[in-house]
């Protein structure tokens, strides 16, 4: 059988008309692929951010209408993080456990208003550190794992109390999936979901996220001693066998577009939900090219979203989630 060559097969045909596209699309994006990440402050005010232009830290009060625009737009899952208080810091990281903190009435109030709406609550430390760090810290400037880790699991059993679906540990200690999951088994939280930062770098692409949840001034030194060499890939592999072995529902990449390789090779590797978080940098790049007039913001978006979908991504989390899921509607 001789192999079919031009004019025979001609691969334009079935692009030209714009409902052929649609019909042999192999990627497919929807609001139901989105997790809208939003920041909390302390007080009545909203707080706009400089560095992501567009995005805002909300007060307890606002977090119900948040969540209801969530559940209206068709976005499944909100994830929520905490500006927490100065005065409220500590080397020890206390207000991570209060079970009436920042986060944990976010939690309540985000339940309340929309219970269809899951919501999902980082764990680590450092919206809670003196010193900016993901853990506790010696007197060396040392980040320690295990001491850490005690404070994480109680942490994860005060916000699964308060309502949370999910607990994200972002902290990147070794054995914390293992101690959270049999922690909140013991707590009676069978069903609450584990999504680990499986594969998290040491990037630069954080620095808008840090001044959203005001560690930006106070980290010393740096955070390569936990977070992940952007060279490694192998490594990451072996971080979510890890997690997934310590029970792990779900594993994430972070940062998203320039780990599109590290988010396949997960997806081949493990077979399991991998979600791609599209960090602050990433979203403050797309603004600022759009306000340069160097492209679309609306296209940037939703071609940045695809290639997370086609990367294998089950789900992504973006600050432009509700622009996305308005573009999706139409």
């Amino acid at each position: 059988m001789s192999t079919p060559a031009f004019p025979d097969i001609r691969m334009r045909r079935t692009r030209v008309a714009p409902w052929s596209r649609r019909l042999v699309a192999e990627t497919t994006l929807s609001a139901g692929d989105l997790i809208w990440p939003m920041f909390v402050a302390s007080g009545d005010e909203v707080e706009p951010i400089a560095s992501l232009p567009g995005v805002s830290r909300w007060p307890v009060a606002k977090i119900g209408d948040r969540a209801r625009e969530a559940r209206d737009l068709g976005i499944p899952l909100i994830a929520l993080f905490p500006n927490t208080p100065a005065d409220l810091r500590s080397i020890d990281a206390a207000e991570a456990f209060n079970p009436d903190n920042l986060i944990c009435r976010a939690v309540r109030a985000a339940k309340e208003a929309a219970p269809e709406v899951g919501v999902m609550t980082d764990v680590a430390l450092d919206p809670y550190t003196a010193h900016g760090h993901d853990g506790l810290v010696d007197d060396k400037g040392c980040v320690l794992n295990d001491e850490t880790v005690a404070i994480l699991t109680r942490q994860a059993v005060v916000q699964a109390d308060a309502g949370a679906d999910i607990i994200a540990p972002s902290d990147m200690m070794d054995g914390r999936i293992a101690a959270i999951r049999q922690a909140l088994e013991a707590a009676g939280h069978c069903n609450v979901q584990i999504m680990a930062y499986a594969a998290k770098y040491a990037s630069a692409f954080y620095g808008p996220f840090r001044d959203a949840v005001g560690s930006s001034g106070l980290l010393k030194g740096d955070k390569k001693g936990y977070q992940m060499d952007p060279a490694n890939a192998l490594e990451a592999l072996r971080e979510v066998a890890l997690d997934i072995a310590e029970g792990a529902d779900h594993v994430m990449v972070k940062p998203g577009l320039p780990y599109l390789d590290i988010i396949w090779r997960v997806k081949e590797r493990f077979e399991l939900p991998v979600f791609a978080y599209q960090v602050s940098g990433e979203y403050a790049m797309i603004e600022a090219a759009a306000a340069a007039g160097a492209g679309d913001r609306d296209a940037l978006l939703m071609e940045t979203l695809v290639a997370f979908k086609r990367a294998g991504c089950s789900g992504i989390l973006t600050y432009h989630a509700p622009v996305a899921a308005r573009l999706l509607s139409n």
